[in-house]
């Protein structure tokens, strides 16, 4: 991943952005840094990550999500702590699959249970699960239905911090329907059905 690391940092923040930098991924889980925002925290380094990614490696018909980490000595008191991770995932999804009332619930199930499959500890979560339908009209009529989950959340980590990044991989990997063990496997069109999508491997 490329480095757009700033000119000073404290020490802590170095070595956990190093540390997050290290990091390799799934194979058809494309990583890259990216600029991180500069008003919610005096450090952070962001990540852009995207399932199987078009030829230009920027976008995915699948699915995509951001993943930043913010430092700040000060320890904020709505953190709780000196860090605090904001995370990003969104897929595309059948319209069938959108409407289930318990969509929304299955995705933040599926954060909680990567971080703590992971032994990820973590508090003062917080989040918001979005699913979201469309219809195409007029010139757009074409693209018939759609719909959309999105996830967006936020929490203090502690310990190994690269145990959050790896969770929210695999959040993002299983919103585009690839849960863990399924590189390789065909996912077909850019919205999928619930096939492989409720069992974890």
């Amino acid at each position: 991943m490329d480095d757009t690391r700033p000119a000073a940092e404290t020490p802590a923040f170095a070595r956990a952005a190093d540390q997050l930098r290290s990091l390799t991924f799934r194979s058809d889980f494309s990583v890259r840094e990216i600029a991180a925002p500069t008003s919610l925290a005096p450090e952070a380094i962001a990540f852009a990550g995207d399932v199987r990614p078009d030829a230009d490696g920027l976008d995915s018909p699948y699915g995509t999500g951001r993943f930043v980490l913010m430092h700040d000595p000060a320890e904020p008191d709505s953190w709780g702590g000196p860090w605090r991770i904001v995370c990003f995932a969104q897929a595309p999804l059948e319209p069938e699959i959108g409407v289930d009332p318990l969509l929304a619930d299955v995705a933040w199930s599926w954060l909680v249970d990567a971080l703590q499959t992971r032994g990820a500890a973590f508090h003062a979560e917080s989040g918001t699960a979005t699913k979201t339908l469309s219809k195409g009209f007029g010139s757009l009529a074409e693209e018939g239905d759609g719909a959309q989950i999105e996830l967006r959340s936020s929490w203090t980590p502690a310990g190994d911090l690269s145990a959050h990044v790896e969770a929210w991989a695999e959040l993002v990997c299983m919103l585009a329907g690839l849960p863990p063990g399924s590189e390789g496997i065909a996912v077909f069109g850019s919205q999928r059905g619930a096939s492989g999508r409720g069992t974890r491997g």
